[in-house]
């Protein structure tokens, strides 16, 4: 086998109901043909990593590693280099994560199973899993695209900076793409940022995220970085909760200031109105230690109810 050949597979036996899923909207996970396909970088190494149920209750990940030079990285912040046995078994872990392929779902299965609301989505979409990003770094980045404005807004300034800085494997539409690591942009000028849509406070906080993360003054992956992370401006409680949502796996996290959560809960709760942060968190307390799945979950199920239902004023 040559070098550039290297790879790992392994087969994973999913303790709960699992499927694969959609792609992710910065387009940079593809699920096409029944085949979850990634471009990782791991450690300055690409590596090509793929997910498809090989039968029944049974999930096959393969990493390969990539030819760094067939790789294009529009703004080269280190010499990448070929990918080891290591740098393999990484990304097979990030995307298992990211996939969600190891929850098991049964406690929380069985405790709510006849709860009124979540009952009947658990039974429709027994397989369901937040959607989370492989490293810590890209869903704190997502969270901040995703301030304050609509999902698909945010989705598209997601993508315009995938496809400006991330690194690319292959040419035209069918091309992989992974998402800019912090070292890039935190080499990037706010006013570029800002040219991706992106307002600019925000522009200013990815940056300074971005800083702090490249230079090792906090682990995304640990809770003990979140007073770092708040103390810059524009980042607030909801920005770390969907870190900690989709990028740590905590499935008691709960986005609650998100506008989705708030139209949601407006309608469930009857209260003619969107709800306030705080009655959000009290509408979804009694589902700890699960309120960030549950909250996603009913999302998902519930979102005609949002998008098709009349809009509703804000809480005064």
């Amino acid at each position: 086998m040559g070098a550039t050949r290297a790879s790992v597979e392994v087969e994973v036996r999913p303790p709960s109901p699992f499927r694969l899923g959609r792609g992710s909207a910065d387009r940079t996970l593809w699920v096409q043909g029944g085949i979850a396909t990634r471009l990782l970088t791991v450690d300055r190494a690409p590596v090509l990593a793929r997910a498809w149920m090989r039968g029944p209750g049974l999930v096959a990940f393969r990493a390969e590693a990539v030819d760094p030079r067939a790789v294009t990285i529009p703004v080269p912040c280190e010499e990448p280099r070929l990918a080891g046995r290591a740098e393999l078994a990484t990304a097979i872990e990030r995307m298992r994560f990211a996939l969600g392929v190891d929850e098991d779902l049964s406690a929380f299965h069985r405790r709510f199973r006849r709860d009124p609301l979540v009952g009947p989505i658990i039974r429709r979409r027994p397989d369901f899993r937040p959607r989370r990003r492989p490293w810590p770094w890209e869903a704190l980045a997502q969270a901040v695209c995703g301030q304050l404005i609509e999902a698909r807004r945010a989705a598209v300034i997601e993508r315009r900076l995938v496809g400006r800085w991330g690194a690319r494997l292959g040419e035209g539409r069918g091309a992989l793409r992974d998402t800019p690591p912090a070292a890039l942009i935190a080499g990037r000028a706010p006013a570029e940022l800002e040219s991706m849509d992106l307002s600019g406070g925000r522009s200013v906080a990815l940056r300074k995220l971005a800083v702090e993360v490249a230079r090792g003054r906090c682990d995304l992956a640990s809770p003990d970085s979140d007073p770092r992370l708040l103390s810059v401006p524009q980042i607030g409680p909801w920005t770390i909760q969907c870190l900690a949502l989709f990028g740590r796996g905590d499935m008691d996290a709960l986005p609650a200031g998100d506008l989705g959560y708030i139209k949601l809960v407006g309608h469930l709760a009857n209260l003619g109105r969107r709800a306030t942060v705080p009655e959000v968190e009290e509408f979804y307390a009694p589902y700890e230690p699960y309120r960030g799945l549950v909250g996603s979950l009913t999302l998902a199920g519930l979102h005609r109810m949002v998008s098709e239902g009349p809009r509703l004023p804000l809480a005064a």
